[in-house]
């Protein structure tokens, strides 16, 4: 097994021409959590004792600026400090009738079936689309559940205009077995998911929150749910409460700030070994970081007693 010591004192690593890898060992030692390659947009999953980390792959070489984002990559750990970069589990080209970037998106686990939802870009229906696709495994290899989208741009576009409406993903099964989808640029929809985790079932909704741009991630602790998002631009984490997954909403305020030198913001929450996490990215690899060569950071998260969630505190030093 291969193994990349991962610390602060790397920042002249070349992250744009590491090349790990399966079952790649690395030991983190502080932000940003992963620095031999460039990753962005996570998203988190607990099972079995470990927690996995998804995360797009930015591999835009400086100087230029713009996404490019053709794979996922998958990390997990049972520490949160040695982590395993396991082989590449999906890819956009993986859905054939999208036509590429592999833009953000959540993995959850229903009846021992591991379902990601994912933003790509539709190769005839104009505009992003979610994709899902599904794996026996956390790590995969996945692969596409449907062999097409299951919600492409015609089926919100007359409502918003948009050709890039359609992102961000993310999932809850609630505690009554009922799983739900919300996503969405500037607009935030939701929807309800079929028992079999690849059908909308009912109609498309939209919940309205201040400032909302993209990157919803639902989550639930102690009777309350919360959506968290990316507000503005450059973008904030805002967040709401609710008691009931159907609203209303409450407006609870800033969750973090802006990211440092990265333009975009884009969460994960999680509880592991009775802490809860927040995952975020920013572009604080090296000096050719910002917007579009981002890093995966991980920070602690706090709730108060009356339930609220105390602001992030983003550090370089992490969790250790």
């Amino acid at each position: 097994m291969k193994t990349l010591i991962v610390s602060l004192a790397a920042a002249a690593v070349s992250v744009c021409a590491s090349a790990t890898g399966p079952d790649t060992t690395l030991v983190a030692t502080g932000n940003p959590l992963f620095r031999h390659k460039y990753t962005a947009d996570p998203a988190a999953l607990v099972h079995d004792g470990r927690m996995y980390i998804f995360a797009g792959h930015d591999v835009c070489p400086p100087p230029h600026n713009h996404y490019h984002i053709d794979e996922w990559l998958c990390f997990s750990s049972a520490d949160l400090r040695t982590w395993t970069e396991h082989s590449v589990p999906l890819r956009a080209a993986d859905f054939a009738w999208a036509r590429g970037e592999a833009w953000a998106g959540q993995v959850v686990e229903r009846d021992g079936r591991f379902y990601w939802y994912v933003t790509v870009e539709h190769a005839t229906d104009r505009g992003k689309s979610v994709g899902v696709a599904v794996a026996d495994r956390p790590e995969g290899p996945y692969r596409d559940a449907r062999g097409s989208a299951l919600i492409s741009n015609s089926m919100t576009s007359p409502e918003s205009g948009m050709m890039w409406d359609d992102i961000d993903p993310t999932v809850i099964v609630d505690d009554d077995g009922q799983a739900y989808l919300i996503w969405g640029n500037r607009r935030c929809y939701m929807a309800r998911l079929a028992p079999g985790m690849t059908e909308i079932e009912g109609e498309i909704r939209t919940i309205d929150l201040p400032s909302y741009t993209e990157a919803p991630w639902i989550h639930k602790h102690d009777g309350h749910y919360y959506l968290s998002y990316a507000a503005e631009f450059p973008e904030k984490i805002f967040y709401a409460m609710s008691a009931s997954i159907d609203g209303p909403w409450e407006f609870k305020g800033v969750l973090n700030e802006l990211a440092g030198n990265c333009n975009t913001n884009h969460q994960a929450i999680v509880e592991f070994g009775g802490n809860w996490y927040f995952i975020y990215h920013n572009g604080g690899a090296d000096v050719n970081g910002g917007s579009f060569r981002r890093s995966v950071c991980i920070d602690r998260l706090t709730y108060e007693p009356d339930g609220s969630i105390r602001p992030i505190r983003m550090t370089s030093e992490g969790i250790w």
